[in-house]
């Protein structure tokens, strides 16, 4: 979080002046490395709170299934007969268990042992019925909006806020690549007398050396980990979501079913994703309006079509959902957490005949790449190395939020914040206001705010001498060589 004196007067002359220390700095192309750490302090301590929480939230959800099963152990491991009662007859329990209710979508029983897992909707809420497949009895009910796994879901993705919430995560995302890329900026070795402080810890040098080391060498070795779970998250985020899906429209590359919701208003797409522990029809491109109570004739035809689906092994969880008004097609969909394995099927009730059958290699590029970027962001791409790998990086991410606060707290001064004082320089570096563009562009939230900071900054916060000095700003004029620094 701070910046040792020894580092700032590497980079100057030994018999240098403080003023001089100052004007050198001034004159440097901007942005210098002292911005860099101004960047990346502030963008650490607003961060931080947050980054935390996700952090937790994240290490949690990347055990999912395992908590699931875990949770539904019991209803999975039943004594039943050799007899069983049909899908249909389950789910007629299961809505005869909620009057009024209507049956919303099935899933395939994971073993011979498992109770049936029936969704029904009662008073605009899904609910979640575990029918025993030999005597019907409904074992369990949950509302599925809160399950446990649910709700760290939420907690994750918007902060239990909504889109607002949602909006937010986003921006502490944006603002913690920033984070990273100023930190590997301040990281990159400068006057190198080996490899202790850049890629293993000191420790005998002491207290404050320690923790600084702390800070540097966990952020390198998880940087990059990091980095790819704030960027594979995106999609999810309501503002950045709904922006990409819109530059997918404009350039004509949008799907016309997309894998994955980032809303959590009243949309079809985000009540699906919040069904079957967070995903159930969702992409079936029904409304709830168009699911009639079916007849029992009609519900029988579910049993056609899980004749033809259960030989096909698709990843579990699959999730039969009943057919529009009027039709007998009857959609099934994989939603295995492995994304790239995940298939959608369309399924005639009548016939049992697979109309449709698509899969990972039938879906856009860009529609790939976010299935594996998310898959791999949940730690279910490639097993428990995936997991372990998360586990680094959100362990990582809580060491380098907790050593930054120590860093901060031990070396602020009283009356300041304790950031690095801002030197202006009129010669900017052209090269970094494009990297800045862009960056902006890709983040638009991060861009919306630095450009408001930067106004904030200019037009207010320098006008009020207390809280420039608390803030550490400065302002650079030139009257002649060399550019002078005016301390407040």
């Amino acid at each position: 979080m701070s910046l040792p004196t020894s580092l700032l007067k590497s980079n100057v002359p030994d018999d240098s002046s403080e003023n001089d220390v100052r004007n050198q700095q001034c004159v440097r192309f901007w942005p210098d490395y002292r911005t860099m750490w101004r960047w990346h302090f502030y963008a650490g301590l607003l961060c931080i709170p947050i980054v935390i929480v996700l952090s937790i939230s994240g290490a949690i959800y990347l055990f999912k299934s395992e908590i699931e099963a875990w949770n539904d152990w019991e209803y999975d491991h039943l004594a039943i007969a050799s007899s069983k009662h049909s899908a249909a007859e389950q789910i007629r329990s299961a809505l005869a268990a909620f009057p009024g209710s209507t049956f919303s979508s099935y899933e395939i029983p994971k073993s011979a042992t498992s109770a049936g897992r029936v969704i029904v909707r009662q008073d605009g809420k899904s609910i979640r019925a575990y029918v025993h497949p030999g005597t019907l009895e409904v074992l369990h009910t949950a509302n599925d909006s809160e399950r446990f796994m649910r709700q760290i879901f939420r907690l994750h993705g918007e902060l239990w806020m909504g889109n607002r919430g949602s909006n937010l995560v986003e921006l502490t995302a944006s603002w913690t690549i920033i984070l990273i890329l100023t930190g590997l900026i301040l990281w990159w070795p400068r006057n190198v007398r080996g490899l202790g402080g850049i890629l293993y810890p000191r420790f005998h040098k002491g207290e404050r050396i320690l923790w600084r080391d702390f800070h540097s060498v966990t952020g390198i070795w998880v940087s990059f980990l990091v980095l790819f779970l704030l960027v594979s998250g995106l999609p999810w985020a309501k503002f950045w979501g709904d922006y990409f899906r819109n530059v997918r429209v404009i350039t004509g590359t949008a799907s016309a079913r997309q894998d994955w919701s980032n809303s959590s208003d009243g949309s079809r797409s985000a009540r699906t994703e919040k069904t079957m522990g967070e995903h159930a029809d969702h992409g079936t491109g029904r409304s709830h309006a168009s699911q009639s109570n079916l007849s029992p004739a009609e519900l029988k035809a579910i049993d056609t079509v899980l004749a033809s689906v259960v030989p096909l092994n698709l990843s579990a969880p699959v999730v039969v959902s009943p057919p529009r008004k009027g039709t007998s097609e009857w959609p099934v969909k994989s939603m295995t957490p492995n994304r790239p394995f995940r298939e959608n099927l369309v399924v005639d009730g009548s016939t049992g005949k697979v109309i449709s059958r698509d899969g990972f290699w039938d879906r856009p590029v860009l529609d790939r790449i976010v299935a594996v970027g998310i898959a791999a962001h949940e730690g279910r791409l490639f097993g428990w190395p995936n997991q372990l790998l998360g586990m680094v990086a959100v362990l990582g991410l809580i060491m380098l939020s907790l050593s930054g606060f120590v860093l901060w707290w031990r070396r602020r001064e009283k009356g300041v914040l304790g950031a690095p004082e801002s030197f202006v320089s009129p010669r900017v570096s052209m090269g970094f206001l494009l990297l800045v563009l862009c960056l902006g562009i890709y983040l638009p939230l991060f861009g919306a705010s630095l450009l408001l900071v930067l106004i904030l900054e200019r037009l207010v916060l320098r006008r009020i001498p207390p809280v420039q000095r608390w803030l550490g700003l400065q302002s650079c004029v030139s009257h002649s060589e060399p550019l002078t620094c005016l301390p407040p």
